[in-house]
């Protein structure tokens, strides 16, 4: 018990400072301000380090003093975990996944909406999830190649991990 006392203590949560189309700059924000970026060298963009709905902090690598960290930020997390609102980079995914199901020829107009309700319910992951990557799946059967990477490409990082083994095992 004391033990693990003592190592709660030792433990803490650093902030991850990421650019609005999701590029993590600094997860150690505090304890390495040195590496901290006004703008993404990756593409230019402002970086945040706060939810813009709540400004709740986005939680970054623990560190354990004495120690080092044990967990590390490489992919910044889709959504708000004290608002549950979606985060830049997952706002901007979810219209550009959207925009390109608008842009897909030899769709109707049923399978284009079909394919635009289904990512929302891909990104967030839940009970849903199974039945919107099935009807992606559905209409994605009429994709080249290239519109299907394309989708791919835009929506890996924010994808829910059960829809990504459902579209891309």
């Amino acid at each position: 018990m004391y033990y693990e006392e003592m190592n709660r203590d030792r433990t803490w949560y650093d902030i991850t400072q990421v650019c609005i189309n999701g590029h993590v700059i600094n997860d150690s924000y505090k304890k390495y301000p040195e590496h901290n970026q006004n703008f993404c060298e990756d593409c230019g963009e402002k970086t945040i380090t706060s939810c813009p709905g709540c400004k709740a902090d986005i939680r970054g690598a623990r560190h354990l003093d004495g120690y080092g960290s044990d967990f590390f930020v490489d992919i910044p997390p889709s959504y708000c975990a004290h608002c549950g609102n979606p985060y830049p980079w997952t706002s901007l995914a979810i219209e550009a996944a959207i925009e390109l199901a608008q842009e897909v020829e030899g769709l109707t107009t049923e399978e284009r909406e079909m394919l635009s309700k289904s990512i929302e319910e891909i990104v967030k992951g839940g009970p849903k999830t199974p039945v919107a990557t099935t009807r992606f799946k559905k209409v994605a059967a009429k994709f080249n190649k290239g519109i299907w990477n394309a989708f791919r490409d835009i929506l890996v990082d924010v994808a829910s991990e059960s829809a990504k083994k459902m579209l891309w095992p």
